[in-house]
């Protein structure tokens, strides 16, 4: 029997965190039971590897590139063509509405919509596009997704109580610390073990605050000479961001990686973990990071939920800069002999990749399964 094919609209398919989840989920599902297929607009490093795990990726020009009328007659083409897909499932926040619309005049009869941020991005004009969107999701979504509650709470309102919600997992032993990686790393980047290393991971966009980070950072580097940052991730402001680095004076003290593929090395060889976003709907770095033993200062920004260990401090973006490296120099101080991967925590807390990717699987089949073949109708 052919397995159940789970058309995935998302952006693109870079390093960020929803993708990052999207992938955990893919390579964790019994591929004879489900496939996943993608509808993706910008290229990005999982294409190879969806690929080759069977998957078909359909690439449409986004709405920013061309207009919502060119990629609404490019979805609808996907959507239409046959054999139907019989379920949909969109990770495009309230753009999402468009697709669930889409989708239920192609006939699909599962239609999920997954929330997985907390705040709108761009200028006024975007967000007012974003947000006639987003008025389409309940009319026209089946199911409800989110990766918190204040994701869902963001994009259903007063239906976020119906939605279910599925934590970004991981795999927990996958990040735990290594001595060789650490070593290696930091070899690589002309820095010793005793060099307090400052980490990042994420895209280079206004939300997730890079411009602060720097200020915390050069707090800290007047406190400990011997430091240095570790910026990996793309993105439009990154430019911006060697700029203001170098206008701080710290371009030999920062390190910009770009794209990487080597995660959890990174955490093994960084001292903390510093997250000042100003909105996130649960980011999966932060459990990569606990599950590295990596202690973590983060923004009050973030959920609660992402809190499962005592090695996340949390702190007001109106706090100095100069709290938030002492915050940092705090968490730091045990070193890297005493960190362990808090794995059983990780699981009881619900992000076991394994145990959610289960879950949607049964609930892909389950909804498959509850379905009339389409008609034609």
């Amino acid at each position: 029997m052919a397995p159940i094919r789970v058309l995935h609209c998302v952006a693109g398919l870079g390093h960020g965190g929803y993708e990052s989840l999207v992938m955990n989920l893919y390579r964790q599902m019994d591929r004879d039971k489900v496939q996943f297929d993608f509808v993706s607009s910008f290229p990005g490093v999982y294409e190879a590897e969806i690929e080759a795990l069977g998957g078909v990726i359909h690439r449409i020009p986004f709405i920013t590139q061309k207009g919502p009328f060119v990629y609404t007659a490019a979805l609808d083409r996907v959507l239409r063509a046959g054999p139907r897909y019989p379920i949909v499932h969109s990770h495009m926040d309230k753009f999402s509405g468009l697709v669930m619309q889409r989708a239920a005049k192609a006939g699909i009869p599962v239609r999920i919509a997954h929330s997985h941020n907390t705040k709108n991005e761009g200028g006024l004009a975007f967000q007012l596009v974003k947000d006639h969107y987003g008025r389409m999701v309940l009319p026209w979504a089946t199911d409800l997704f989110a990766c918190s509650k204040a994701a869902a709470r963001w994009m259903f309102g007063e239906k976020a109580g119906d939605a279910h919600i599925l934590f970004n997992g991981v795999q927990p032993e996958h990040f735990a610390p290594r001595a060789p990686a650490r070593a290696r790393l930091r070899a690589a980047w002309g820095l010793g073990e005793g060099t307090l290393v400052l980490g990042h991971v994420g895209r280079f966009t206004a939300q997730k605050n890079h411009a602060f980070l720097l200020e915390v950072f050069a707090a800290l580097h007047a406190l400990r000479p011997d430091s240095a940052l570790v910026l990996a991730g793309t993105g439009p402001l990154q430019e911006q961001a060697a700029r203001a680095a170098a206008g701080l004076g710290l371009e030999q003290a920062v390190r910009f990686l770009g794209a990487r593929e080597d995660v959890p090395d990174l955490l093994s060889a960084f001292d903390c973990f510093v997250f000042p976003s100003l909105h996130e709907g649960l980011p999966v770095t932060l459990v990569e990071a606990q599950a590295a033993g990596l202690p973590v200062v983060a923004s009050s920004a973030i959920t609660d939920e992402v809190c499962i260990t005592p090695l996340v401090r949390r702190l007001g973006l109106d706090q100095p800069a100069a709290l938030w490296a002492q915050a940092a120099l705090n968490a730091a101080a045990p070193g890297f002999a005493a960190r362990r991967c808090p794995a059983d925590a990780i699981r009881a807390a619900g992000y076991d990749i394994a145990d959610a990717a289960r879950w949607l699987q049964d609930f892909y089949l389950k909804k498959a399964g509850e379905v009339q073949p389409w008609s034609g109708r």
